[in-house]
């Protein structure tokens, strides 16, 4: 991605490309080893575990919450 007008814009870019190229830690086996191969799929160098998550970030804060929402087993009521 290429930015071109905008102090703001190109702060934006750069600050959701550091989170996209830099490593995060696994869920599966906890080492800082997972990268981005394509948008939401994210892969640990580590275990070798693929699995989808953000364009941007393994995991989005929406996601967080699902996942607590299934563990604890309070699904909103139908």
């Amino acid at each position: 991605m290429v930015s071109r007008y905008g102090k703001k814009i190109r702060e934006r870019e750069s600050a959701v490309t550091a989170l996209s190229r830099g490593r995060h830690a696994c869920t599966k086996c906890g080492k800082k080893a997972v990268k981005r191969e394509g948008a939401g799929i994210w892969k640990c160098r580590a275990c070798g575990v693929k699995f989808a998550g953000g364009a941007y970030s393994p995991q989005t804060t929406i996601g967080a919450t699902a996942s607590r929402t299934v563990k604890s087993g309070s699904a909103p009521k139908e």
